[in-house]
């Protein structure tokens, strides 16, 4: 038992020995555990919500003893947010926007670059002129274009006081999706383009040049004719060299490999305008110049044709820091040394996902730094440290070892990008001043983040202080919150622990919710209350407000509800009473009841007597708890009361069970339901009971029912009479023997009669069952016709999709059904022999004859229903050597193994008329169904004899008829773990391939089987985030800036 409870008990101990009458002060007082002990802080682990004097736990040990400052607020230090000295300043990644990071930063330390942008014209100089008004000048800058967004973040990165700045307004112009990762090495590309073309309109030369200056290079596809020996060259700039890295080791290798000659023959040979025929021939790539700044794009991000999608190549490609490319020149003599300034890192296994960083060479200290977004970090002895991002790599189950590397050479299998510059004897220019129009905005920035330091440490003082105040106040009020002898008040124990957490500003006490009806503590709650002294509760009021007091003293005793006490008592005496009453109204029980002194009580009352008496008890006990809600000042919510007391009373109560159902309220007949207990049974009862109905023994059951009983019996007797007729008279029709066939027509005769299938199916149930099922009086034909009274079936579709709609009569039945039944419309098929033609031909003819417009309008709604569906069921196969394989699959795709709601037979109450089948009107006036309940009638049919059963492990899917075969397979990837480009989809041997198409179109309709057969499975489950981002449609920088948009 818990302590908890533990102490409930012993608090009411002594209400087994003392009546209500007899209840005291100290009885009262043991009640609410006033005398209870205190807990020690060490012994006691947690509070004590039995316990009132308990004041352990409940969020002092915060603030007993010293505290260091930072603990009272949740303000970082602003100047965590400062740029440190001697250090970069960071970019904020907005989402997915680390690639554009990457390169912002590689390109603000080529200088030469930096310096021409500061040297572009720009409206910002125009502005910071003071060509408008003066409070103009208060309102922010706004970058009107792209190379005047560069400069101003430049302009920040070289001297904002921030330790991380933020990109937004470069990225916005760009037209970026900052959600979207995208490819670095073509967002490169593109940039470049769009700078030089920008750049291209500028008149200083310094500036308009600056591109093709830093990283324009030349080579020429050279062409040799093995014939005559011709050159064909075709000159082409180039800002990059693309390196194909896969079968190599070595940077030297992909540069030799990119250079290699290449045979043209067989098909593939040259057209020789010097000879004037197609030639064996050699052609490669020539290297005729080299920009200052090389950048080598290593090709990790490949095509893969078995997918049909993108795939990253995590191989080591080693590389120097000093690159001499003199050997791949075309003219030789000059110097082509190159040394590392920038390597590009893509941390990741897959083209889809993953995190770029950059490690970049600063020119004028020659120090090495890792630009990681927001983060930036120095590298030690100003060396290239990349051993940290390969550990970070995910790992692989063919992972290859990490080569060794020499003094001065890095290998990575991330690095995607490697930025070389030309070695040169002279230093670096380090005097790149930001232009004052750019400082002054800057400054203003710097003013704004200096204000901003200030705000937020007066803020953190401002919390300190508070935090220091609140900690005296509790070290202080802690000490003198036990209670003694009176006087002494309650507060609540929520209370309480809100004034303790620093984290929730402290309200006034509330302490309504744990009143009684007479307005005092509740003795229940006591477990959520906290016995504390007078003093500590006045200082509480005094500083915080609220009420009502709850002051225990000898002039006031205002707390303690003696009232509720007593009652109570008187309950708690009740309950150890019912179990002694149950003892013997059992042994009552037992005895047999001899003459008329015994009392009529419903069984299923005797059954659950004590738990009435007990529930009975406990609603007295808890009106007043109801009454007062929740802590907290939370109520009970008024219509969800009133709707548990509706339902409480819509209950039977004690011995309602065998009341009759009139109002009269007499004594039922059916004796099963109850049985004879003794006088001395019937008092204890009654004890608990008082309002109970009373029913002795002489007691006559309800005269109403009597009769109705009767007449149910007269009922049943005829109703079985009638089917046994019925029966009788159509005994083939009942058991389905002996039925005709129209596709194989009967020789004895030439004519058979139509009914509804549904007649057929109504009146066997109540053949079968005529007490349960109400007897079928006509036979309702209308069903089958359309509103112009045409029949809607030809001959044809009788014979195949809609025999089940139909039941076929022998003519001698039918005579036999005119007598039974009430039949509004004949429906016959006659056949008749064509003696004209030679051989003679057989016709069928209808009556009433074919409805042409009905019948098409039918098979269109149909045909439109089957391809308008939504949230319909289709069925999944794996098939594996063309055998159907059942595996696990993910079970929240997954539709219940059970039938769906429209399979299972909708049960009706006797005597329920179906709105196109009449059975009780005794005329024979033809009933009129519209054209939209007569489709809605054949849907019914139409779903039940397509329903496919669906077999064990099948997999099961809710699709709409709209949704693409592409929305399709990604839930077949869920549910079998096989990505979407894996899926060979098939149904009926038309394979499925269009994943643009609708299912609609595909053919694809409810209850369909669709067969799946993989060409390979993922293994990796954990990859399917990455193939969820292949089967969406890659967009790439479609629409944005960089494209022209």
């Amino acid at each position: 038992m818990a302590p908890r409870l533990q102490l409930e008990k012993a608090a009411w101990r002594w209400a087994e020995t003392v009546r209500p009458e007899e209840v005291s002060q100290e009885h009262i007082e043991t009640a609410y555990r006033i005398w209870l002990e205190p807990c020690i802080r060490g012994v006691c682990r947690r509070n004590c919500k039995g316990n009132p004097n308990c004041l352990v736990g409940i969020g002092e040990h915060i603030w007993l003893g010293e505290i260091d400052e930072n603990s009272f607020h949740n303000i970082d230090d602003p100047n965590c947010e400062r740029r440190k000295k001697n250090s970069f300043v960071g970019l904020t990644n907005l989402g997915a926007t680390c690639y554009v990071n990457t390169f912002l930063q590689v390109w603000f330390l080529n200088l030469e670059l930096r310096q021409a942008l500061y040297l572009c014209p720009s409206t910002c100089s125009d502005y910071m002129r003071g060509d408008g008004i003066q409070e103009e000048k208060e309102i922010d800058y706004e970058p009107q274009t792209i190379c005047e967004h560069l400069q101003y973040l430049f302009a920040l990165l070289q001297n904002s006081n921030r330790r991380y700045i933020d990109p937004s307004g470069f990225v916005k112009a760009l037209g970026l999706d900052t959600g979207q990762q995208q490819d670095a090495q073509e967002f490169s590309k593109l940039f470049m383009s769009l700078l030089e073309d920008t750049l291209s309109k500028q008149k200083n030369p310094d500036v308009r040049n600056i591109v093709q200056q830093q990283f324009c290079g030349e080579y020429a596809y050279v062409t040799v004719c093995n014939q005559c020996g011709r050159e064909s060259k075709l000159l082409s700039k180039f800002y990059e060299l693309e390196l194909n890295i896969q079968g190599h080791k070595q940077l030297t290798d992909c540069i030799s490999e990119f250079l290699k000659e290449e045979r043209l023959e067989g098909d593939n040979r040259y057209f020789c305008e010097n000879c004037q025929s197609k030639q064996n021939a050699t052609r490669k790539i020539r290297l005729l110049s080299l920009p200052c700044t090389l950048n080598l794009q290593l090709m990790r991000f490949v095509f893969d044709r078995q997918t049909g999608h993108k795939k990253k190549l995590n191989t080591y490609i080693g590389f120097s820091e000093l690159l001499d490319m003199e050997p791949y020149v075309e003219h030789k003599g000059g110097s082509y040394v190159y040394e590392l300034s920038a390597v590009l890192i893509h941390r990741g296994v897959s083209a889809y996902s993953g995190h770029y960083i950059a490690h970049v060479k600063d020119p004028q200290s020659g120090e090495w730094y890792k630009f990681n977004d927001e983060d930036i970090e120095k590298m030690e002895g100003k060396k290239l440290q990349l051993g940290i991002e390969e550990d970070l790599a995910e790992p692989s189950k063919s992972q290859t070892r990490k080569p060794k590397c020499g003094k001065g050479t890095h290998c990575s299998r991330n690095a995607y990008m490697l930025v070389y510059r030309l070695q040169t004897q002279e230093k670096p220019n380090t005097s790149v001043q930001v232009p004052a129009f750019l400082q002054e905005l800057v400054d203003r920035d710097n003013s704004k983040f200096e204000e901003w330091c200030i705000e937020m440490a007066e803020m953190r003082k401002q919390s300190v202080d508070k935090g220091k105040a609140k900690h005296e106040e509790v070290k202080e009020l802690y000490q003198r919150l036990p209670a003694g002898a009176e006087p002494y008040e309650f507060v609540s124990l929520e209370w309480l622990q809100k004034w303790l957490d620093e984290s929730t500003p402290t309200k006034p006490i509330d302490n309504h919710a744990c009143l009684c009806s007479h307005d005092k503590l509740h003795p229940d709650k006591i477990s959520i209350m906290k016995r504390i002294s007078e003093y500590a509760a006045d200082v509480f009021y005094s500083r915080y407000g609220g009420g009502p007091r709850l002051t225990v003293s000898l002039a006031l005793v205002k707390a303690l509800c003696k009232e509720c006490v007593v009652e109570r008592c008187r309950m708690l005496r009740l309950k150890n009473q019912l179990n002694e009453d149950y003892k013997t109204v059992t042994n009552l029980l037992k005895t047999t009841i001899k003459g008329s002194d015994g009392f009529w009580v419903g069984k299923s009352s005797l059954r659950s007597w004590r738990q009435l008496a007990l529930e009975q008890l406990d609603e007295q006990d808890g009106d007043a708890d109801q009454s007062n809600g929740k802590m907290n000042g939370n109520t009970l919510n008024k219509d969800e009361s009133k709707e548990e007391r509706k339902e409480e009373e819509e209950e039977l109560n004690f011995n309602e069970d065998i009341l009759c159902p009139h109002e009269s309220g007499e004594l039922c007949i059916s004796e099963n339901e109850r049985r004879l207990v003794s006088k001395e049974a019937w008092s204890k009862l009654q004890q608990y009971f008082p309002k109970a109905p009373e029913f002795p023994s002489y007691k006559e059951c309800c005269s109403q029912c009597k009769i109705l009983e009767r007449e149910g019996e007269e009922n049943e007797a005829l109703h079985k009479m009638i089917a046994n007729e019925q029966k009788t008279s159509l005994p083939n029709l009942f058991q389905d023997k002996s039925r005709p066939c129209l596709s194989n027509w009967p020789e004895d005769t030439d004519v058979l009669y139509i009914v509804s299938q549904f007649f057929v199916e109504e009146w066997r149930k109540f053949v079968r069952k005529p007490t349960r099922c109400s007897p079928v009086s006509s036979v309702g034909n209308s069903a089958l016709l359309c509103p112009h009274g045409g029949l809607m079936f030809t001959f044809a579709s009788m014979t195949k999709e809609d025999s089940k709609l139909i039941a076929l009569i022998w003519p001698s039945e039918w005579q036999m059904i005119q007598k039974l039944f009430v039949v509004d419309h004949v429906i016959k098929i006659t056949r008749t022999e064509v003696e004209d033609v030679n051989p003679s031909e057989t016709q069928y003819i209808s009556e009433p004859k074919l409805c042409p417009e009905c019948r098409e309008g039918l098979l269109c709604q149909q045909q439109r229903d089957l391809r308008e569906y939504t949230q319909a069921t289709i069925y999944v196969h794996k098939v594996v050597d063309n055998k159907k394989v059942m595996k696990d699959s993910a079970p929240e795709l997954n539709v219940s193994s059970s039938e769906t709601e429209e399979d299972k037979e909708e049960a009706k109450p006797d005597g329920e008329k179906d709105p196109d089948f009449n059975q009780s009107n005794g005329g024979t006036k033809r009933q009129k169904i519209s054209h939209q309940n007569y489709i809605a009638y054949q849907k019914q049919v139409i779903r039940r004899s397509m329903r496919h059963r669906k077999v064990r492990g099948e997999k099961a899917l809710l699709v709409s008829a709209n949704q693409t075969l592409k929305e399709l397979k990604i839930q077949i990837m869920h549910a079998f773990s096989v990505a979407p480009f894996d899926q060979n989809l098939s149904i009926d041997g038309k394979i499925l391939t269009d994943d643009g198409a609708t299912l609609g179109t595909l053919g694809v309709i409810p209850e369909s089987v669709i067969l799946l057969k993989a060409d390979e499975p993922i293994a990796d489950y954990a990859a399917m985030d990455d193939v969820l981002q292949v089967c969406m449609p890659e967009e790439g920088f479609k629409g944005t800036g960089l494209l022209g948009h």
